[in-house]
């Protein structure tokens, strides 16, 4: 099964998608599906705005069966404990190396576990050394969220040539930041960027045109 700690440094970044905060599972299950059926994606990061695990359980449900029906890996983000009774994959932890190495001890070492570290190469590095699969570092472009600090090419740069982890990049992307930052990081994580578009497919295509599919 396809994952982030599968292939370090492909010949071009793999995709990673990243559902959107609210979603009904019915709906979006088939749009999700259209989209793993034009375009090779390594993994899928289920990331809800809810905390309601009944709400949790149905999402994954229904996104479970399109993911791995095409040899797709799924993650959730943050909830750690719930991956293993939903079915899914691992985790994604948005708080960097604080419980890694933790919860690595936990959930096994056939889980696949994620470090969001922001713009922190520290934290990054911290993460990979207490066992993190891979490591995501965002977001890359402008954006009102957060302290609107972004993350600096030279990461990216050092990362690729000095760390065996694969690194993830996201946040705010646009065409212009994908053709820049594709020869320093192993998968691009799209989710905010497309999902509000009329049709996601074509606006991911056309975002991620410089690197093609």
């Amino acid at each position: 099964m396809s994952d982030p700690a599968a292939d370090p440094r492909p010949d071009h970044p793999q995709l990673y998608l990243i559902s959107p905060p609210v979603f009904d599972p019915q709906a979006f299950a088939p749009q999700l599906a259209r989209i793993l059926d034009a375009l090779p994606v390594a993994c899928l990061r289920l990331s809800l705005a809810s905390s309601d695990e009944d709400a949790i359980a149905r999402a994954a449900d229904a996104l479970r069966g399109v993911a791995h029906e095409r040899d797709i890996a799924i993650v959730i983000d943050r909830h750690a404990m719930l991956a293993e009774r939903l079915g899914l994959d691992g985790v994604h932890l948005p708080v960097g190396m604080r419980g890694v190495r933790k919860l690595r001890e936990t959930i096994g070492a056939d889980a696949i576990i994620g470090a969001g570290c922001g713009t922190s190469r520290h934290d990054g590095m911290s993460a990979a050394e207490a066992g993190a699969d891979y490591v995501s570092f965002a977001p890359l472009g402008a954006t009102p969220l957060g302290d609107g600090e972004t993350v600096d090419y030279e990461i990216f740069a050092w990362w690729s040539e000095v760390i065996e982890v694969p690194v993830v990049a996201e946040g705010a992307l646009t065409p212009d930041l994908i053709a820049r930052f594709a020869p320093v990081t192993d998968f691009f994580a799209i989710g905010d960027e497309i999902w509000n578009a009329e049709d996601p497919l074509a606006a991911l295509k056309t975002l991620i045109a410089p690197i093609g599919p």
